[in-house]
């Protein structure tokens, strides 16, 4: 659905990228590692004296990148509905998901590996995956209901980022997909378990159906990348500086 007014694909990624990065740094510098790992070590006496205000700017940080996440969930519908080759683009996801992983692992988790937890890359996959079985099944309504819940139920075990909620996300995007009302409504539906999620589906409601100008491989790249520098600093350059 294309308009002559609005913001192009582009615009909304680079809003989704730049609140992400907001996000993960709280989740990555502030949470894993200022508040759980060294805060717990004998650097946790520096950090003690300003706890209060860590978790209040934390909050603040993580309640800017609520955004993103629902964003890359309706360009990823974008994407599948206009790309050439579903297998090249599910292939994409894939690779960038097992690159991702590690750098994922040291900025969230605090830990080369960790299978407890996978990143976004892996939610993206199985949603587009599920949204591609979709597809072949149109006029049989109890099958799309298997595949729907087939592909939440993988999401929650293997306990991809998001998880179910992030898969049914995707679908529900992809199903509302005629009618970009219903996309938003039903998309801040879908989010307002992780407030203030849903304010995505207000620049999402301004997408005028213009892929924009992108970088080719840039966007697949910034997600591990900025990841593995925030395990670095969390790691290694800020209990250096503090010591």
């Amino acid at each position: 659905m294309k308009t002559k007014w609005g913001i192009s694909g582009s615009v909304l990624k680079w809003f989704a990228v730049i609140t992400m990065v907001i996000d993960h740094f709280g989740a990555s510098v502030l949470e894993t590692y200022m508040m759980n790992v060294w805060g717990r070590s004998p650097l946790g006496n520096l950090f003690s004296d300003h706890w209060n205000e860590l978790l209040r700017v934390d909050r603040i940080l993580r309640y800017i990148g609520r955004p993103a996440f629902p964003i890359f969930c309706f360009l990823l519908v974008e994407g599948f509905l206009h790309t050439r080759d579903v297998k090249k683009y599910a292939m994409r996801l894939g690779i960038f998901a097992l690159i991702s992983e590690i750098p994922f692992d040291l900025a969230v988790r605090g830990k080369f590996f960790d299978w407890q937890y996978q990143n976004v890359y892996i939610t993206l996959l199985l949603g587009l995956l599920t949204i591609w079985a979709l597809k072949t099944q149109k006029d049989v309504w109890y099958l799309r209901l298997v595949i729907a819940a087939a592909g939440c139920a993988l999401g929650e075990l293997v306990h991809c980022d998001y998880g179910a909620m992030g898969v049914a996300l995707i679908v529900v995007l992809y199903l509302m997909r005629e009618s970009r009302f219903q996309q938003c409504i039903t998309g801040a539906i879908c989010t307002y378990w992780e407030l203030p999620a849903p304010l995505a589906f207000i620049p999402i409601w301004f997408y005028n159906g213009e892929r924009g100008r992108q970088p080719k491989w840039f966007f697949y790249w910034f997600y591990p990348v900025h990841l593995l520098i925030y395990g670095v600093i969390g790691s290694w350059i800020l209990p250096g500086i503090l010591l």
